[in-house]
């Protein structure tokens, strides 16, 4: 009830038209009896209490965010000999009884290249997936459904503000005295604004001088194409901090010291739509001996971070014999409980 509001901005329908497989996999093992029995616990300062994932409220944080763990992965990858190759676009993907023989991709020149291999590991979206692979190679029912899966694009303006309005009422401590939220939801339905990220308590490198400034991101959640994917960048920024100023979390536009936008496509893989018949699709690429579907959009599942990982562990695992199970990759993050480990301080 409470996020009515903003679950329908990020989905652009009504929660009621999503998929129940959407809401079960982001409250696994809640529920209002679990939710009352650890504000009690917390109350009362009980130690070593069992809490649900959903309401954990610490976490391991890269120092300087989530992008430090790529670079190392990367840097470790091209130690080890591995190439990456950016700016790339899949095209076509060539099958051959039953296996991916080869695929061809199209640089920022607009050249192509062919890449043969053994394994193939994709995190593209499963829509651009069949796209590549063709309707001479997948059945006409899976390539109309995966070519029809909806997704939700994300749009986030970053602003370098002075502070805050909003002040800190809690008895919880943070650089400069902020608000202690990461994320604070905005359920105002006056305003396209959906959710705002606060930096400095997710961490304070990321900023020069965390105690003097705030870094902030606003999110905006839309469709490729659309009227908001379409904006002037600096009218959609400055349409952003009018918000900010509407909601009351800035006094004015001279709080804003500096500011950026990013627009990423396909961020949200969506629960509706042809996502109804997703395991013909699933059952489709799983037949394809040697390739295996890891991540977000590779799966077309709402997963985290750390379960996208999971995924190409898994696919991995299989890969070097070490698991003979390839549906394996597929049930990361299907079962009930959450399997992340907890850890106590």
């Amino acid at each position: 009830m409470f996020f009515e509001d903003y679950t329908e901005k990020l989905w652009g329908v009504h929660p009621r038209d999503i998929s129940a497989d959407w809401g079960a996999q982001r409250v696994k093992g809640l529920s209002v009896s679990k939710a009352i029995k650890n504000a009690f616990a917390k109350l009362f300062k009980k130690k070593n209490r069992e809490v649900e994932t959903s309401l954990i409220e610490q976490f391991v944080y890269p120092k300087k965010g989530p992008g430090q763990l790529y670079e190392k992965m990367a840097s470790e990858i091209e130690r080890l000999g591995g190439k990456i190759l950016l700016q790339r676009r899949v095209c076509d993907v060539q099958i051959e009884n039953g296996k991916i023989t080869s695929v061809t991709a199209v640089n920022a020149q607009g050249e192509e290249e062919t890449y043969s291999g053994e394994y193939f590991l994709s995190s593209m979206p499963i829509k651009d997936l069949l796209q590549a692979i063709g309707q001479e190679h997948a059945p006409k029912e899976v390539y109309d459904v995966a070519t029809a899966l909806p997704y939700r694009d994300f749009m986030t303006v970053g602003l370098l503000l002075k502070g805050l309005k909003v002040k800190n009422k809690t008895k919880l401590k943070t650089l400069g005295d902020i608000v202690p939220d990461c994320w604070i939801y905005v359920q105002d339905r006056d305003v396209r604004l959906g959710r705002i990220q606060i930096f400095n308590n997710w961490s304070p490198y990321m900023l020069k001088d965390p105690e003097e400034h705030v870094w902030v991101g606003l999110e905006y959640f839309c469709s490729e194409g659309d009227e908001m994917w379409t904006s002037d960048d600096r009218a959609f920024i400055d349409n952003a901090v009018d918000e900010l100023v509407k909601i009351g979390v800035i006094d004015n536009k001279d709080d804003v010291l500096d500011s950026t936008l990013l627009r990423v496509k396909k961020a949200y893989p969506a629960y509706f739509g042809t996502y109804a018949r997703f395991d013909e699709v699933k059952t489709y690429l799983d037949g394809i001996e040697n390739l295996y579907c890891i991540g977000r959009n590779g799966q077309h599942r709402y997963n985290n971070m750390d379960h996208s990982i999971l995924t190409a562990m898994e696919a991995v695992a299989h890969i070097l014999g070490e698991s003979d199970d390839k549906n394996a990759v597929w049930n990361v993050n299907t079962e009930k409980e959450y399997h992340e480990t907890k850890t106590e301080n």
